[in-house]
């Protein structure tokens, strides 16, 4: 099959970030590190080098190009930001998939971390994930402006914490009965927005975000790319609930039909397939328009908005 611009793109980029994270999930002790365990460093490496779209890294760094930064070293220095974002996505995987939470056992056609380790060790990959995504975030090599490495620490905290990602696990945890008197809860819509608006689309918001705060993007724009990325957020968690009832899991790479089984609400479950295509539709065209205004320099951005409604994993 002909890889599209895009498709070659995101491959590319893929190898890239994929560099970036053997590096940083190496066995040699860093700087003020003691030792590195054994046991842990696999555990990471089998969380976060397992392949996937590295969708989230990408549009950081693809949003800061088209708005004008120059990476320095063939993206050496944005690889920086990237990676931090990646790794607190793996993390945030990493601790999904455990028996307390979506009890998983196959993530990216592999066995999740608590299968393929113990919940223990999973829940302590999780843990150092997320310290060492900081610990990037705020590194030097990344912005040498430390104004901008801390607005950018803070966003993440923001976007991956209890009003954010850990947020959205909550309120999604509790919409399927888990705590309680263990009955589902029967959400509203505007409730299901707000709650994938937390758990998936505060990190796709982050990527582009951060993308506009490493360009040095002014206030206008800087509004622009943080709407595109809210669109793509929801339109991220629109194809995630369709493949959830449309796909199969060997395509996918994890299991299907879960939120029926879980009584969960999805926008898919509430107003029907055909409304949810037709909304995502709506969604990519929202964001073609919202990267318009950026010319020729918003093309991948707009592709990306396609990709992720066509995507079949």
């Amino acid at each position: 099959m002909i890889k599209t611009e895009f498709e070659g793109r995101l491959s590319s980029f893929a190898v890239a970030i994929e560099e970036r994270l053997q590096d940083v999930l190496s066995n040699a002790a860093r700087s003020d590190e003691t030792v590195r365990p054994e046991r842990l460093m696999r555990a990471m490496r089998h969380a976060v080098l397992a392949g996937g779209k590295r969708l989230r890294p990408f549009l950081l760094v693809e949003t800061a190009q088209a708005l004008g930064r120059e990476p320095g070293d063939g993206l050496g220095d944005l690889l920086y930001p990237a990676a931090a974002l990646e790794l607190i996505h793996c993390y945030s995987l990493v601790h999904d998939d455990l028996p307390a939470m979506d009890d998983d056992d196959v993530r990216r056609g592999r066995p999740t971390v608590h299968k393929a380790f113990d919940d223990a060790t999973a829940i302590l990959t999780g843990d150092a994930l997320q310290t060492l995504a900081f610990d990037l975030v705020v590194d030097p090599a990344g912005h040498p402006d430390a104004t901008v490495r801390c607005r950018l620490a803070s966003a993440l905290a923001r976007a991956s914490g209890l009003g954010g990602m850990v947020g959205g696990q909550v309120l999604d945890l509790a919409a399927e009965g888990r705590f309680g008197d263990g009955r589902p809860l029967a959400l509203t819509e505007p409730e299901i927005r707000r709650l994938q608006a937390m758990k998936t689309g505060a990190l796709i918001r982050f990527a582009c975000d951060a993308g506009g705060l490493l360009a040095g993007a002014a206030p206008d724009v800087l509004k622009l790319v943080r709407r595109y990325g809210e669109i793509v957020g929801l339109a991220f968690q629109l194809s995630d609930d369709l493949l959830d009832v449309t796909g199969d899991a060997v395509t996918v790479g994890k299991a299907t039909a879960k939120d029926a089984t879980r009584g969960k609400g999805t926008l898919v479950s509430l107003n029907g397939v055909e409304a949810a295509r037709a909304e995502l539709a709506a969604l990519v065209r929202e964001a073609e328009e919202t990267v318009a205004p950026l010319g020729t320099r918003g093309a991948m951005l707009a592709e990306a908005a396609r990709f992720v409604a066509r995507r079949q994993s």
